[in-house]
């Protein structure tokens, strides 16, 4: 009997970490669903009731590289090996540099950019080991084009599409572990619920000089949504699908936008190379 392929992935209490877990372990893997609060897994925990899923929820809290530690190593002891790791946790943030605190912006770069290197340090030695394996980290188009006010949401998401193209060029014809980034445009989960949440616990998004910029931002993100040709805000389990289309291809891209509107909102960066294979080839030729 063949042994089932595992995948981990982080941030599954909501939207596209939980639409993830669900679709992967109906596609026949063996899904290890993790979160920092095993509190907030009760929509997951009734899917998994529901659908008699294999999907083991464990904690793990992408800020402290000892909670990721441990549950690699839960994993290892178990299983022995990780098939593929998902980067999916993050937090959306809106607020103006001069407004955020240092507390804040701690905060963000935490979850957006560092949590994903400490996971993917964690596993890249068992993956280097059994020379296969697959790391898919969900950035954004804000990880690709700024936008106003998101200013440290983008540039957290810049960082990890960086880390990852830099990764690519050395460790995947090495130790055939592939990595992909999935660029979603706006997601109708409580993702953007969040985002205005967290950044309003000390006070406005913007006020003073910034608000009437605010404002007008506000209101074009209404008229986009509303008059758009193409859908702007996907399902979570929309993105879901091409996170698991992603795992499933044999050759995966190394970038890929999630819809027609992502694809749109980004060509000017992306048109000369839209999947990330021919820059990261052209440094492999370079610097290798």
């Amino acid at each position: 009997m063949m042994t089932k392929k595992n995948v981990l992935i982080t941030g599954t209490s909501t939207g596209v970490g939980l639409e993830a877990a669900i679709l992967f372990a109906q596609k026949g893997y063996k899904v290890y669903a993790t979160m920092r609060n095993l509190g907030k897994g009760e929509a997951l925990k009734q899917k998994i009731m529901e659908g008699n899923l294999d999907i083991t929820l464990l904690p793990l809290d992408v800020t402290l590289p000892a909670s990721i530690t441990a549950t690699v190593q839960t994993i290892i002891d178990e299983d022995g090996k990780i098939d593929i790791l998902v980067n999916n946790a993050g937090a959306g943030f809106a607020k103006t540099t001069e407004q955020a605190s240092e507390a804040e912006i701690r905060w963000v770069t935490e979850v957006n950019y560092l949590g994903v290197v400490f996971c993917t340090q964690a596993v890249l030695p068992y993956m280097r080991k059994q020379k296969s394996g697959q790391i898919i980290s969900v950035t954004s188009v804000g990880g690709l084009v700024g936008q106003p006010f998101n200013e440290l949401y983008c540039g957290a998401k810049f960082a990890v599409e960086g880390y990852m193209e830099s990764l690519a060029t050395y460790v995947s014809k090495a130790f055939n572990i592939k990595i992909s980034t999935v660029e979603p445009g706006g997601i109708a989960t409580e993702f953007m619920t969040s985002a205005v949440g967290k950044t309003m616990e000390n006070g406005q998004l913007a006020s003073g000089e910034y608000l009437p910029i605010f404002e007008k931002y506000l209101a074009k993100n209404q008229e986009r949504a509303q008059e758009s040709d193409h859908q702007v805000y996907q399902t979570g389990r929309e993105v879901a699908e091409v996170i698991w289309t992603v795992a499933e291809n044999e050759n995966p891209p190394f970038r890929i936008r999630t819809s027609e509107w992502a694809e749109d909102f980004s060509r000017l960066k992306t048109q000369a190379d839209p999947d990330g294979t021919k820059l990261i080839n052209q440094i492999i030729d370079h610097l290798l």
